[in-house]
């Protein structure tokens, strides 16, 4: 048995939920089909389970992109202040943390409550969950035909919202890349991102009993992006929201360099100790500014040298800036999509309307959220893209 919809949406995360509750109240007949058990799967475990649902400062350079100009009309068309209006629609409390972030007081059940509300509220939206597909096809009347276990649905608007490769416990496919090479068009190279370093062994080993260690840094790649936040140690290498935002620029073989006191100038530091304490051990006054036991460790590697700051020789005093200010961490890998808060890469942007998210050259074919080649930094910017480009997608369909 055939059933017809306007919309047919495959993914019920938060793009696909966003563009079924606009496309309904435009009032199109919305199917929504998800192979999950539960919508909104990944909303419900982000942010600690408080979902870090946008940024108070949204712009298109917060935005990695091969086509760098593709976000900008969708974030413009439908921005934070947006979202926050929805948010106030449903009087949910919410907070705003460092760097603008804003999260809810209570659940990021919250956020899917919303979501779900305004599906209803339109009365056109289905949302049809624990569904496989088996088959996607295109008719020669330009209609798809989506077959599942039970039914085939056609549609004259199929949007596919199926998100990346990160969280596979969560239900992560390649089914959207799938349909996009069906179709012809290009899959970027996609990896993880927001995703914890890994280390070789032998630094791993050394910095192992040093695990939950936390203190901020200023992390830069070897393109000069960089970002001041909390570095965070543990038994596999290094995260914290510091590291989570340089790995989308790292790539395999370069290092990482880390500014362990962002704050402080070291040179002026040992001339001061110099000058009023020059019997003081070094580990004594860097341990003001870093964890004891991680100065104790770049002592015993002889990245620092153990002495008191009157014995310092020129070369040290430059080892010990050097080493303060440009520490070199060279990592052996990323903890991979098992850890990873997103994908890097996919369906190539250059293929679809920036406005609407339609496929230029396949009439009624639409991609929106984490599936397509638009990843955001930390801190909210992933949700609002699949906010904005849901809400693109949802008033076009």
């Amino acid at each position: 048995m055939q059933v017809d919809f306007d919309v047919i949406i495959i993914g019920a995360g938060a793009a696909g939920l966003m563009c079924a509750a606009t496309a309904g109240f435009r009032g199109k007949k919305v199917l929504v089909l998800d192979h999950a058990k539960q919508a909104g799967k990944k909303i419900l475990i982000s942010g600690g389970g408080r979902c870090n649902f946008t940024n108070m400062d949204v712009e298109p350079n917060n935005y990695l992109c091969s086509n760098p100009h593709f976000v900008k009309s969708a974030l413009s068309r439908y921005t934070q202040w947006d979202f926050l209006g929805l948010i106030g629609k449903y009087q949910v409390p919410y907070h705003e943390r460092d760097f603008g972030q804003l999260f809810c007081d209570d659940s990021a059940k919250d956020i899917v409550k919303i979501l779900i509300s305004e599906c209803n509220e339109t009365e056109n939206v289905h949302i049809q969950l624990r569904t496989d597909i088996s088959a996607i096809e295109q008719n020669s009347d330009q209609t798809f035909t989506v077959a599942t276990s039970t039914k085939s649905y056609s549609t004259t608007s199929l949007v596919i919202a199926t998100g990346g490769l990160s969280m596979p416990k969560l239900g992560a496919t390649p089914f959207g890349y799938k349909v996009a090479e069906q179709f012809g068009l290009d899959v970027l190279p996609t990896r993880a991102g927001l995703v914890p370093l890994t280390l070789h062994q032998e630094q791993k080993e050394q910095l192992a009993d040093l695990s939950g260690i936390s203190f901020p840094v200023r992390v830069e790649s070897e393109d000069s992006t960089s970002f001041a936040a909390d570095m965070l140690l543990t038994h596999r290498g290094l995260s914290g929201p510091a590291v989570l935002q340089i790995s989308n620029y790292w790539l395999p073989g370069e290092k990482v360099t880390i500014d362990l006191l962002p704050t402080e100038d070291m040179e002026q530091v040992l001339a001061d100790a110099k000058q009023n304490k020059p019997d003081q051990q070094l580990k004594t006054l860097l341990s003001q500014f870093l964890p004891k036991r991680f100065i104790e460790v770049l002592i015993d590697d002889k990245q620092l040298p153990d002495k008191a700051i009157k014995q310092l020789i020129h070369k040290e005093v430059e080892q010990v800036i050097n080493t303060m200010h440009k520490w070199q961490i060279a990592p052996n890998g990323t903890e991979g999509y098992r850890t990873a808060e997103v994908t890097l890469g996919g369906v190539d942007t250059n293929q679809l309307s920036s406005k609407t998210m339609e496929v230029k050259n396949v009439q009624g074919l639409y991609f929106i959220g984490e599936v397509m080649d638009v990843t955001g930094w930390l801190g909210g910017y992933n949700f609002q893209w699949a906010w904005a480009s849901g809400y693109a997608c949802g008033q076009s369909v």
